[in-house]
C-alpha cells in the first residue's frame, strides 16, 4: 500500500509539472505572437493608409496618377475642375506622397496615418533597443538607432500635421528631419543585425535587412537628385522613388518581428531600470546557453562597438 501511495503521488506530480509546462508554453507561444504583430501592423497599415491617401487625392482630382508623365507649364483650368479622358497637369499636381495629402478630406486621413505611424515607430524603436540590451549588452550602435528612430518620428509627425501648400517651411523642416534620419536608422540597424548575428538564421536577416537598405539609399538619392531639376519627366520619377523609398522603410520596420518574437515581460523591465540590465542576469543567460554544447562564454565587451 505504502509503495502505490508513493506511485500515485509521483503520477500525479509528474502530471502537475507537464501541466505547468504546457501552461507556461501556450503563454510564451501568446506572448510571441502578440508582439510579433505590432513591426507587422506597422507597415500593414502606413503602407495601406498612404495608398488610401493617393486614391482619394486621385478620386477629387488633386494630383495627376502616377502612370502620367506628360505636364504643362500652365492650364486653363485648374485639375479639379476639368473633366474628360486627358487631364491638364502642371508640376502642383505632381503625386508626390506629401501632395497626396496635402488638400482635404485626405489631408485629414494623412495626418492620422502619420500620426499614428510616427507613435508606432517609438514603441517599437524603443522596444527593439530593451530587447537588444537584454538579449546582449548596450552599445554605440544601439543607442543611436534609438535617437534615431525617435528624431524620425518627430519629423514624421511635422511631415504629416503641417501641409506643404500651406505650412511650406515647416513642412520641409519635418521632411528634412524624417528622410535622411530614416535612412541612418534602417544603417545602424542593419550594423547592428550583423553585430549580434550568432545563428545562420539572424546572418539572413542581416543580408536582408542590408538589401534593403542599400535599396531605400539608391531610392532617396534619386528622389532628391530628381525633385531639384526643373526637368517635369524628373520631378515625376522622383515621386516614384519618394514612394519606393518610403515602402522599403516600412517593410524595413516589418522585418522586427524576427526579433519581437522573443520580447518578454524581461524586456520591459529593462525599460523600467532606464535600459539598464543586472550584470549576474545576463551571465546566468549567457550560461543557460553554454550547458550541454560547445558554446563557450564570451567576454562581456565583445558586443560592445
Amino acid at each position: 500500500m505504502l509503495i502505490e501511495k508513493k506511485l500515485v503521488r509521483g503520477r500525479r506530480g509528474r502530471t502537475k509539472k507537464r501541466f505547468w509546462r504546457r501552461k507556461f508554453a501556450w503563454e510564451l507561444r501568446s506572448e510571441m505572437s502578440l508582439w510579433m504583430i505590432l513591426p507587422v501592423s506597422l507597415p500593414a497599415f502606413t503602407i495601406t493608409g498612404i495608398w488610401v491617401v493617393y486614391a482619394m487625392a486621385l478620386y477629387n482630382q488633386h494630383v495627376c496618377p502616377v502612370d502620367n508623365w506628360l505636364y504643362n507649364q500652365s492650364c486653363e483650368e485648374d485639375l479639379p475642375l476639368q473633366t474628360g479622358p486627358v487631364l491638364c497637369c502642371t508640376l502642383d499636381n505632381v503625386p508626390l506622397i506629401s501632395k497626396c495629402g496635402t488638400l482635404p478630406p485626405e489631408s485629414c486621413f494623412f495626418s492620422l496615418i502619420c500620426s499614428t505611424g510616427s507613435f508606432m515607430v517609438m514603441v517599437i524603436v524603443l522596444l527593439r533597443y530593451a530587447h537588444v540590451i537584454e538579449k546582449h549588452q548596450n552599445c554605440v550602435l544601439n543607442t543611436a538607432g534609438l535617437s534615431t528612430g525617435w528624431i524620425c518620428a518627430a519629423g514624421l509627425i511635422m511631415v504629416g500635421n503641417f501641409q506643404v501648400d500651406h505650412a511650406k517651411v515647416l513642412h520641409y523642416v519635418g521632411a528634412g528631419v524624417a528622410f535622411p534620419t530614416s535612412m541612418l536608422f534602417v544603417c545602424l540597424q542593419s550594423a547592428l543585425t550583423y553585430r549580434l548575428a550568432k545563428t545562420q538564421g539572424e546572418y539572413n536577416m542581416g543580408h536582408l535587412r542590408c538589401g534593403m537598405t542599400l535599396l531605400a539609399f539608391v531610392a532617396l538619392v534619386l528622389s532628391g537628385v530628381f525633385f531639384v531639376q526643373e526637368s517635369f519627366m524628373l520631378q515625376h520619377a522622383s515621386a516614384i522613388f519618394e514612394w519606393v523609398f518610403c515602402v522599403i522603410i516600412m517593410l524595413f520596420y516589418g522585418t522586427f518581428a524576427f526579433e519581437f518574437g522573443g520580447v518578454s515581460s524581461d524586456t520591459l523591465m529593462v525599460l523600467a531600470k532606464g535600459g539598464a540590465q543586472d550584470p549576474s542576469s545576463r551571465d546566468c543567460k549567457v550560461e543557460g546557453v553554454g550547458v550541454g554544447g560547445p558554446t563557450q562564454h564570451q567576454p562581456e565587451n565583445i558586443s560592445m562597438l
